[in-house]
């Protein structure tokens, strides 16, 4: 039980891989993945804050749950546990049990922010219901279950990975709403300075590549 909780990994080992997942392989400025609701919601750094948090909720919830579904339900002998033989596999349908589970958190989020937060509700609008296909919300869980990880080490990468593109979009809706009052060639106004913006801020990123931390 243990092993399946912890696993080999340490205290140091957990703080290794929210680092690893928050800067040194940022979801978004490192795998660039997410990159539409980025572009589309960072105009306004009220914006991009709600939507940050937003993602970085679904990102931690999705993936734990996800985590369930791959150890109970979709991993190769995961339905052993069921007295049918022969055992059915269920491989195949995890990518898109993945992404119902993810649709089914955006929606409830969505449930939750109509009623206790309508300013941020109407803020968000239409790119609410892209974090349903955020593609770096699918990505967490796909890493998560491809690198193996115990429960409580697939929790604290999801929650990193989440606090990650929640740092990247708030960092250039800071950028681009200082842009708005600076002098920027014609050619280069909305979305050029944006990719060059986040370009820039990608290659500061990199600068921690060679360093990994997440070590048993």
């Amino acid at each position: 039980m243990k092993r399946m909780w912890l696993g080999d990994y340490s205290f140091v080992s957990l703080i290794g891989i929210f680092i690893q997942s928050l800067f040194i392989q940022n979801i978004l400025l490192f795998y660039f993945l997410g990159m539409c609701s980025y572009l589309a919601c960072s105009t306004k750094l009220k914006t991009a804050n709600g939507l940050g948090i937003a993602v970085f909720v679904v990102i931690t919830c999705s993936g734990t749950i996800n985590w369930f579904v791959h150890q109970f339900i979709t991993k190769d002998g995961a339905l052993s546990w069921i007295p049918i033989r022969p055992i059915i596999d269920m491989q195949y349908l995890e990518l898109i049990i993945f992404i119902a589970t993810i649709a089914a958190f955006v929606q409830i989020l969505e449930v939750i922010l109509d009623n206790l937060f309508p300013p941020l509700y109407r803020a968000l609008g239409v790119y609410l219901p892209l974090i349903t296909v955020n593609c770096a919300i699918l990505g967490a869980s796909l890493f998560s279950v491809v690198r193996s990880y115990p429960l409580i080490p697939n929790i604290v990468f999801c929650a990193g990975t989440g606090l990650g593109w929640y740092l990247a979009i708030v960092l250039i809706a800071s950028i681009r709403e200082k842009l708005t009052y600076s002098e920027i060639p014609k050619n280069l106004k909305g979305m050029g300075i944006t990719f060059i913006t986040t370009g820039l801020i990608a290659l500061a990123f990199m600068a921690f590549s060679g360093i990994n931390l997440i070590k048993k």
